[in-house]
């Protein structure tokens, strides 16, 4: 989630996108993404498992910033 192109990044995991998606844009989670208003969605993958998931975002979260840009550009460049 993003709050505009090239703005503030969250990596998270939800078992339901959709849902997710509409608690972050009616602002009902509470924290980081709501502080920074993180309402965009302009990437997910998705796993076998909530295991795999979980491991993933732990990469992810692990990157730096030039990465996760790099990786979101190559599926959204818009």
């Amino acid at each position: 989630m993003t709050n505009k192109r090239n703005g503030t990044l969250y990596v998270g995991v939800t078992s339901d996108i959709q849902k997710r998606i509409q608690e972050h844009k009616d602002g009902f989670c509470e924290g980081f993404t709501k502080k920074y208003q993180l309402k965009c969605l302009v990437y997910y993958e998705r796993a076998d498992s909530a295991e795999a998931a979980i491991k993933r975002e732990k990469q992810l979260k692990k990157w730096n910033r030039l990465w996760k840009l790099r990786l979101i550009e190559e599926m959204n460049p818009k």
